[in-house]
């Protein structure tokens, strides 16, 4: 396995009805931030890319560049998670379905 490999991948998605991205690794993150608008940049985004830069060049594992990309895209909305969510509030606590 590459040392810039995540363990498991990041899901990005950009809304209902758009694909999933599975952003694998630390280039692939650093090439999504890259692309990321430029007056949508701030400490949250300049983390992640500061940490994806520092696990390129190893000072940081890509599991601590993981942490903070997936916290930037929680941050903005793009983390697609297969949570556990109630189906209604009738059941809520015993039936429960996979968000896709």
């Amino acid at each position: 396995m590459d040392r810039l490999q995540f363990f498991s991948p990041v899901r990005i998605s950009r809304g209902p009805g758009q694909p999933v991205e599975d952003i694998d690794g630390v280039r692939e993150a650093m090439a999504f931030l890259r692309k990321w608008p430029r007056g949508r940049r701030g400490p949250v985004y300049q983390c992640a890319l500061n940490c994806c830069a520092a696990a390129l060049t190893g000072e940081m594992s890509a599991e601590e560049a993981r942490k903070a990309f997936t916290g930037f895209a929680r941050i903005t909305r793009l983390l697609e998670d297969d949570v556990a969510l109630p189906m209604d509030s009738e059941n809520k606590g015993n039936v429960y379905v996979l968000r896709r």
